[in-house]
């Protein structure tokens, strides 16, 4: 997932570097034997790209706000949230960081490692600063003892 607007214009740039070799390796002239191994390298290319144009085009419907609401279907999934609830109100981590008082490093270190290394109380602050409500059902897994 694209945090942040370094990110995003890295993966920009690694779109635009995707599609220049697929574009290469199309305009290449090659025999009979060579087609079988273009066509897996030209899948694999496209597969990229296609994966590298998703998350730009999620980070960017994001970063319009026109998305609201997140599914978090487990705590770990939590964290994905958040982040998505951040860019969502057109926060920067700095903007997070400062209504939470702390450096702009943490709130880094938060995402980077899916909120790992944060406290409950911690989540409990961060959602409350973005101004989101969490709801959650909590169920006993089928067989469970």
């Amino acid at each position: 997932m694209i945090t942040n607007e370094v990110q995003h214009r890295a993966t920009r740039a690694h779109l635009a570097k995707f599609e220049e070799a697929i574009a290469n390796l199309e305009g290449q002239a090659s025999g009979a034997s060579d087609k079988k191994r273009r066509a897996l390298e030209l899948g694999a290319l496209r597969s990229q790209a296609a994966d590298l144009e998703a998350e730009l085009a999620e980070y960017e419907l994001l970063r319009s706000g026109q998305l609201t609401s997140f599914e978090a279907h487990s705590l770990a999934q939590l964290a994905d949230a958040l982040v998505k609830a951040r860019i969502a109100k057109g926060w920067t981590q700095r903007q997070l960081a400062d209504a939470l008082g702390v450096a702009e490093q943490q709130i880094q270190r938060y995402e980077s490692t899916g909120y790992g290394a944060a406290s409950l109380a911690r989540l409990c602050d961060i959602a409350d600063a973005l101004g989101t409500e969490v709801r959650e059902v909590v169920s006993l897994s089928p067989g469970a003892a």
